[in-house]
């Protein structure tokens, strides 16, 4: 993960603070995979959310993955704040099924 570019939000992608417990992060993980397996719905864009979903949960739920992503986001510059505050909102409202346009 060092150096490597994540636009991506983990902890919205999943929808918990970033103060979550473990238990806490593996409860909704388990609930957004069965909502989004690939088996289970077969909406456009299921298969895509359940993908970023289990990546989110294999980094948040390993604590030295976890620690190395928390430092990563901690450090970094923010380039365009309102794009990068829209993508978080457009990621939350994604959970709830509810599709932001720009």
């Amino acid at each position: 993960m060092p150096g490597e570019f994540q636009l991506e939000n983990l902890y919205a992608i999943l929808g918990v603070a970033p103060n979550a417990s473990d238990d806490e992060i593996k409860k909704v993980y388990r609930s957004l995979a069965m909502r989004y397996h690939p088996d289970r719905n077969q909406a456009p864009g299921a298969e895509a959310r359940f993908k970023a979903v289990t990546k989110a949960y294999e980094i948040l739920s390993d604590p030295v993955k976890r620690a190395e992503y928390n430092q990563s986001v901690n450090h970094r510059i923010v380039l365009d704040a309102e794009a990068e505050a829209f993508e978080l909102w457009r990621s939350l409202f994604a959970l709830n099924g509810v599709n932001l346009q720009q």
